[in-house]
């Protein structure tokens, strides 16, 4: 049987390149704060999650989540035509007045503040605007943060497919935090790539390459956000490919 290797042992050439330009970002002091602030809150949403998850899991190896790329790909695809419905001046980017409109047209009732984390910590390149795979990313993390509406008909992002999409995209991440504290290390990646069988395991330079291509700052740890970014480059999500509408978001 194959071993799962997430792709070659190099890393991708954008995902490398975006990863030094976030690590430098990542050392300007003024967007710090608002990063550790986040990160904080994601930490302890998916400390709840494993906790909330009684120890069941749909994944038991990463080949069974690498089966699922293609599912996950059709699944967050359909945020393209959301993404080209605010991006009003199409230049390909949703800017702060565009996200607010996004954010109120799917009545996501945010906090100014949080707002602002939200963009700064998912605009990764520093262009002032979110691009398609910072949208998705942004999208997935305000899931995660908000709070379940007290009737359970009404569903978080009014769109029944893409918040399954969301929830095994964190299934995923739990799988990979062995430990459940909320964040990976390289110890819970090396574990969870060769826990298919104890005969197949990935050699250690991919596991290296993987890890290194989530850990951006360079902290041994890797957050839900982090993850996110990385996680989407390896389903590969092509803003050119015709976008499915999802008719449920763009209501």
């Amino acid at each position: 049987m194959k071993v799962f290797s997430l792709g070659t042992s190099q890393p991708c050439p954008s995902l490398k390149s975006l990863s030094k330009k976030v690590g430098s970002m990542l050392c300007r002091g003024s967007s710090t704060s608002k990063y550790k602030r986040l990160d904080a809150k994601l930490e302890k949403k998916m400390v709840e999650a494993k906790r909330g998850s009684s120890g069941y899991q749909n994944f038991k190896s990463i080949n069974s989540i690498i089966l699922k790329f293609p599912q996950f790909r059709e699944g967050l695809k359909n945020i393209g035509s959301v993404f080209e419905q605010y991006d009003e001046d199409s230049n390909g980017t949703i800017d702060r007045e565009e996200l607010k409109k996004c954010l109120q047209k799917l009545q996501l009732h945010l906090t100014e503040e949080e707002v602002e984390d939200l963009f700064h910590s998912c605009d990764i390149d520093g262009s002032e605007g979110i691009q398609f795979n910072e949208f998705i990313v942004l999208l997935c993390l305000i899931y995660l943060l908000k709070e379940p509406s007290s009737n359970h008909t009404t569903s978080r992002l009014g769109s029944p497919q893409l918040e399954a999409t969301f929830d095994t995209i964190i299934e995923v991440f739990m799988f990979l935090d062995k430990n459940g504290n909320g964040k990976l290390n390289k110890k819970d990646m090396v574990k969870a790539l060769n826990e298919t069988s104890p005969w197949e395991k990935s050699p250690s330079h991919i596991t290296k390459s993987r890890f290194k291509e989530m850990d951006w700052d360079k902290n041994g740890k890797v957050s839900f956000r982090e993850f996110l970014f990385a996680f989407i480059n390896w389903v590969g999500i092509d803003m050119d490919e015709d976008m499915p509408l999802d008719r449920n978001l763009k209501k």
